[in-house]
């Protein structure tokens, strides 16, 4: 458990994915960071690839995984392939999906990164979480 990763902010989080996550450039995938109740990380899982404009995100597959895993919180990302950092109008909408299942279950949503090679926008340091 010592040995685990500990995530206290959004750059950690990226600089965890820029770490496993090869080829963010390539087509977008969305992907989930279980966390324990001191935030550190459990595991990664890439819930769905898509295509160079967009993938498929399941909700009960992000909260299959988490509980699965036993996670206390969890933080999802996706990449934009075009380099636009700037979340649509889909990605604020499946946010707040993710944080309202979340919230019945008990495992908060710590954030939602959207990610290139170079940058990322944190949904939560907008505040918009």
């Amino acid at each position: 458990t010592s040995e685990r990763v500990k995530v206290t902010s959004s750059r950690d989080f990226f600089e965890y994915l820029s770490s496993v996550w090869e080829q963010v450039d390539y087509c977008e995938r969305f992907i989930l960071l279980c966390l324990d109740r001191a935030n550190r990380i459990l595991g990664y899982n890439i819930i769905s690839v898509g295509g160079i404009a967009g993938t498929v995100t399941d909700i009960k597959k992000i909260f299959q995984i988490a509980l699965k895993t036993n996670s206390s919180a969890v933080i999802v990302a996706h990449n934009h392939p075009s380099g636009n950092l700037l979340p649509s109008n889909s990605d604020i909408l499946l946010t707040k999906e993710i944080k309202k299942a979340g919230e019945f279950m008990k495992i908060r949503l710590l954030d939602h990164l959207i990610i290139t090679s170079e940058s990322y926008h944190s949904f939560a340091d907008e505040g918009m979480i």
